[in-house]
């Protein structure tokens, strides 16, 4: 079993490390789907966590059809990262007819060497699942983060029981989107995949005492500015505890 920790802040790559996870995936923007980290975030976050730490290499949320800018952006992202120590990054490209576009992958691939490379959720929304996955082994990515093409991997079951039996160990495919303590049991046992992506966050109050809610930083974007979710190690931990208790 591994378990990766989907984290928004340096503190919750702390929180997952107390927990008991194997690794995090530091991402900003989590409700866009997360987007790349800051220089700042990566850099505290590597001093900070001795599991292995690896970054979504995101320029923006919305699809993943990517200009000629945006992918001379995630190529120098990828660079810092490396530079910063740190042990993979994830990332996924499509075309615009839905294949996974080999051209670009062939070039963030050929940056990413020497680092773990995990292909995210853009696997999701791919027209081909089972060609995609025969591509992605052929770049040479590490793992697959996927939820079987559903809206949760436990609605995703089914796909995911078949691409894991497809891939038959050239590639690890890891389960993620809506995972947690009361249901990670039945995807392990029902699919056979032991990678588990889960964000074990939970809503925090905002320590302002003052609170003006008539302004919104996100002007016609209204979400609540005194509310934030973080990873807790307890989530972490028991989440943890039933899988390990359903073997």
């Amino acid at each position: 079993m591994s378990i990766e920790i989907c984290t928004n802040s340096v503190a919750s790559c702390v929180a997952a490390q107390k927990g008991g996870a194997d690794r995090v995936e530091l991402c900003a923007g989590i409700p866009e789907g997360g987007t790349t980290p800051s220089y700042g975030e990566m850099v505290i976050a590597r001093e900070e966590l001795s599991i292995k730490l690896h970054v979504i290499i995101r320029p923006r949320g919305g699809d993943f059809l990517y200009s000629p800018l945006e992918v001379k952006a995630m190529l120098k992202d990828i660079e810092i990262a490396k530079s910063i120590g740190v042990d993979g990054v994830v990332f996924g490209c499509l075309t615009a007819d839905g294949n996974i576009d080999m051209d670009i992958m062939k070039q963030l691939m050929e940056a990413s060497k020497g680092l773990s490379v995990t292909f995210h959720r853009a696997f999701d929304v791919c027209c081909d699942p089972e060609k995609a996955l025969e591509q992605i082994i052929e770049l040479g990515c590490d793992r697959i983060l996927t939820s079987g093409q559903a809206g949760t991997a436990e609605a995703g079951i089914p796909l995911l029981k078949k691409l894991q039996q497809q891939a038959n160990g050239r590639i690890l495919l890891m389960a993620g989107c809506g995972v947690n303590q009361n249901n990670i049991a039945t995807i392990a046992k029902e699919t056979g995949i032991k990678e588990f992506h889960f964000s074990a966050r939970e809503s925090l109050k905002s320590g302002m005492i003052y609170k003006n809610t008539a302004v919104s930083m996100g002007g016609t974007v209204h979400i609540d500015e005194y509310l934030r979710d973080e990873t807790t190690p307890e989530k972490v931990s028991n989440t943890i505890q039933a899988y390990q208790s359903s073997l």
